[in-house]
């Protein structure tokens, strides 16, 4: 950044719940960023393990770091990431949300405050990308999937692109998602969520190609990474079992709440997806055709035509 394109002000919204054995590592990368965040927010989730301290002991060790550690709702991770939001100062240029137990690259803020540069101050926008996924042990690499179509509401509707834990939010998105969050009774996950709503709001959504951080893959993972056969055959299991079907059921309520922030064709869209799945057969795959809606790669084409004609949408 110049004297003529200053730095902008970032807060990381960090969320944490018994995450102690992780937390340190990925504190520190938040502290070796290359661009500097002006606020760190940590809401703890009723953590029964030494999260608190260690969060308490990084704050002390790096007075020039602006810290709040507060209390969480208890009402899981994503309503704690919906009660960070409502945290945020106005005076915030962007936002970044965290988890507690990866690892960030160095240049993770400035690679998403470069790729935001240049929107719209009044046109919400989301930088987001690709991470290096691993072990517990950081070990066993391996560059997640790169998007073979673009964002776009869409694909929103019916699969989650942008990984909560790549997300820098410009401010105009991180207004409407603050707004949006008192609107949302329940979702159920943030990022999706947020993707759709800004995806809806006509905003956009920027892909980085490069790996913005270690992705950390273990038994407590609330979502986990969709790589390999393994994850596509559970995803598969919970087509099967209707998970799907309730997740965009609950997606829907959400959605619907803060339809009135969406241009008026998603505001269409959004109501037609809802009308097709309750539609016989025939119709809901007429409507499928005629919607446009997709999903990423050939399996992901694949289970969402086999939802449509299973009705698990």
């Amino acid at each position: 950044m110049t004297a003529s394109d200053p730095a902008p002000s970032i807060a990381i919204l960090l969320a944490t719940c018994n995450g102690a054995r992780h937390l340190h590592a990925q504190l520190d990368s938040l502290a070796a960023q290359h661009l500097r965040p002006r606020l760190i927010v940590v809401s703890d989730d009723g953590s029964t393990d030494t999260s608190r301290e260690i969060v308490a002991a990084f704050a002390a060790a790096h007075p020039e770091l602006d810290l709040r550690l507060i209390d969480g709702p208890q009402r899981g991770s994503a309503q704690n990431f919906l009660h960070l939001l409502r945290q945020v100062p106005d005076s915030i240029d962007m936002v970044a949300f965290a988890d507690q137990d990866d690892v960030w690259m160095p240049d993770r803020l400035q690679r998403g405050a470069r790729a935001l540069r240049d929107t719209a101050p009044d046109q919400p926008a989301i930088a987001c990308g690709r991470s290096l996924v691993c072990d517990a042990k950081l070990e066993g690499r391996r560059l997640s999937a790169l998007p073979q179509r673009q964002p776009g509401f869409r694909h929103a509707l019916v699969q989650n692109i942008a990984g909560g834990n790549t997300m820098l939010l410009n401010r105009a998105a991180t207004h409407l998602l603050r707004d949006a969050s008192l609107e949302a009774r329940k979702v159920i996950a943030h990022d999706w969520w947020a993707y759709q709503i800004v995806a809806g709001a006509g905003g956009a959504v920027l892909f980085d190609t490069e790996p913005l951080l270690l992705y950390r893959q273990h038994g407590e993972n609330q979502i986990g990474a969709n790589h390999g056969l393994g994850a596509q055959s559970r995803r598969f299991v919970q087509l099967v079992r209707r998970r799907y079907q309730y997740w965009n059921s609950i997606n829907i309520v959400a959605l619907r709440a803060s339809a009135h922030r969406f241009t008026p064709e998603n505001r269409a869209l959004l109501a037609d997806f809802a009308a097709m799945r309750g539609a016989g057969l025939g119709r809901r795959l007429r409507l499928m055709r005629r919607l446009g809606l997709y999903r990423q790669g050939l399996p992901g084409r694949i289970s969402l035509w086999l939802a449509a004609v299973l009705g698990r949408l």
